[in-house]
């Protein structure tokens, strides 16, 4: 086995322990999940000093798995897969932190985690169309059980609408896959085979039409509106940790499948049709923001400012199949790739203090708090460090990523690129509306009525959180580190996308 495969199976193998071993107390499966998520990522920091900053693809490993259809246990890292394996583990680590004090069925959401850590691990490492899907549809099953297992509210509706949702997404998706198999010579899943030779490269019809199958399959997924309805109730109903990894990995798997399929090996059919991709994500970044800023419910907001910000990413990736300056477009990439890093830390961040919250009083209703800096100052300082790195304060990664996303889109094209950017902008202003409203009712002015039942961040709270804040401001200040494994997977990606 090698080192990408230990990374991708350990949390797989430390849920089979979990489930198969004698008695445990919760502390100790809380602890297992803890010490394997931390080694899982001690592995992946192994992966990203031992691979440097060349291009290419590195720890490869290709299998025969079904040699009938030329598919293949197919893996390996690049200057894409990198950084979301390293959020993936960063991630999941801090949800087993902050789940340390959880009692009751402790085991099985333990091992939930752990399998959803391999699942998300191996999908961004496939390199292989059917091991791609094999590992994007048992993502949809282990958040089911996440949402109607240890949700609130009306859980096992909301947990019924993400998997129906999402599985009709998935079953499109394999359409568009299949598509891109009989339309490959020879026919293959191979993803390194299928972006070397794009399939249908001379049936325009055709290729249209595998787009759209797979369009809709990541769009579901990331979610764009019109196709995003699923999200908030599966935000609002799950637990805070299966939240941050609903927002901060699995919606990820969308986007990720654009840059990684979709552009690639559909370069034309990319071209053709980048101004309906641009127009889906300029409507949810103005969608996403304008009803977040109608929303009470705290976890029901941030639900939908992650609309808003997958939208960023979905405007910069159709701006690079655009004819203009092909460094302004490597650099759309670049910021989209950042922004999901970014997204993922921060957001991840703000559904973990969301659950400070439920877990304290029950309720995510904002208009209930006020305060909270006298009775919780830890907490409402990492609340308002947040709010600020969503909104893209300066400093922190939000930043970093949506200026490499406005100058990237601006500079693309002709005036209606500008105009796309200068419309998108306008997300920002409300996005930075609605996080100070928060702040006012949350955090300052009068006690709320439940403001005397908030007790402050406690430490597992506080080591679960601070890092991914920490992270971020780090990206926001020294982005080096990141920009230059990201930086030649997007020049290679607009070359592909260019021919």
């Amino acid at each position: 086995m090698t080192v990408l495969s230990l990374v991708i199976f350990l949390p797989l193998s430390a849920a089979l322990g979990l489930c198969t071993a004698p008695r445990l107390g919760d502390r100790a499966v809380t602890w297992i999940w803890t010490a394997a998520s931390a080694a899982d990522l001690a592995l992946v920091i192994g992966l990203w000093a031992g691979r440097g900053n060349g291009d290419g693809v590195s720890y490869e490993e290709d299998v025969r798995w079904i040699p009938s259809v030329r598919a293949g246990y197919h893996v390996g890292v690049d200057g894409l897969s990198l950084p979301l394996l390293a959020l993936t583990s960063l991630l999941f680590l801090m949800c087993a932190v902050h789940s340390l004090r959880r009692t009751g069925r402790t085991r099985a959401f333990a091992a939930l985690f752990l399998f959803l850590q391999t699942v998300s691990l191996g999908l961004f490492a496939a390199l292989d169309l059917l091991l791609f899907f094999v590992f994007f549809d048992l993502s949809i099953v282990g958040m089911y059980f996440v949402i109607a297992g240890w949700g609130h509210g009306d859980r096992t509706r909301s947990a019924l609408k993400f998997f129906l949702y999402t599985f009709l997404g998935s079953l499109v998706l394999l359409l568009g896959f299949i598509g891109l198999y009989l339309g490959a010579d020879p026919h293959t899943f191979d993803m390194v085979e299928l972006t070397r030779t794009p399939a249908l490269a001379g049936s325009p019809g055709l290729a249209g039409l595998v787009l759209l199958a797979i369009g809709i399959g990541f769009a579901i997924k990331t979610p764009v509106v019109p196709l995003h309805t699923w999200l908030p109730p599966a935000h609002t109903d799950a637990p805070a940790a299966g939240s941050a990894i609903l927002a901060g990995i699995l919606l990820k798997m969308g986007t990720y499948g654009l840059v990684r399929i979709a552009m690639p090996m559909l370069p034309d059919a990319w071209r053709r049709y980048i101004w309906v991709i641009i127009i889906l994500g300029l409507v949810s970044v103005l969608y996403g923001a304008l009803v977040a800023f109608a929303q009470e419910d705290v976890k029901r907001l941030i639900a939908y400012t992650s609309v808003n910000h997958m939208g960023y990413i979905i405007v910069a990736l159709g701006a690079a199949g655009a004819a203009g300056d092909a460094a302004a477009r490597r650099l759309a990439v670049t910021g989209a790739v950042t922004q999901m890093v970014s997204h993922g830390l921060i957001t991840g961040a703000l559904f973990l203090l969301s659950g400070v919250l439920y877990d304290r009083a029950d309720t995510y209703d904002m208009g209930r708090f006020g305060g909270l800096a006298r009775t919780a100052p830890r907490f409402s300082g990492l609340v308002a460090v947040a709010a600020f790195a969503s909104l893209g304060l300066p400093g922190l990664s939000g930043f970093i990523a949506e200026f490499q996303i406005f100058t990237g889109v601006i500079g693309s094209g002709g005036a209606g690129l500008v105009a796309v950017g200068a419309l998108a902008i306008l997300g920002i202003l409300i996005t930075a509306a609605l996080f100070l409203r928060l702040l006012h009712r949350t955090v300052l002015g009068p006690p709320g009525e439940l403001t005397s039942l908030v007790t402050d961040a406690r430490r597992g709270e506080l080591a679960a959180v601070v890092p991914l804040l920490a992270l971020a401001a780090v990206i926001g200040v020294a982005p080096r580190f990141l920009l230059d494994v990201i930086e030649p997977f997007s020049a290679t990606v607009v070359s592909l996308v260019a021919r």
